[in-house]
């Protein structure tokens, strides 16, 4: 499969049930509509499983600058946090 963002090569991954193939160089994450959808209710579970020690992942806007660099220990904040992170 080829990126459709970059043309390089993409590989697929098995994560939590869901089939995602991600490009090997700007590595943009692309999957079909109903992986999205299982994603979302697993994004869902977690939360309602952890409790309120969990906090909902800011909103992307114009002016937010980047974020600094993150520890390996670092806590995740979601469950795509940590299929991903």
């Amino acid at each position: 499969m080829t990126c459709p963002q970059c043309r390089s090569e993409m590989v697929k991954h098995e994560r939590a049930g869901v089939s995602v193939a991600q490009c090997t160089s700007c590595e943009g994450v692309f999957l079909r509509r109903i992986d999205l959808g299982l994603l979302i209710e697993q994004e869902n579970e977690w939360h309602l499983s952890s409790g309120p020690s969990t906090q909902p992942i800011p909103r992307i806007t114009p002016g937010m600058a980047m974020p600094a660099v993150m520890l390996e220990t670092r806590q995740a904040r979601s469950f795509v946090d940590e299929l991903f992170g």
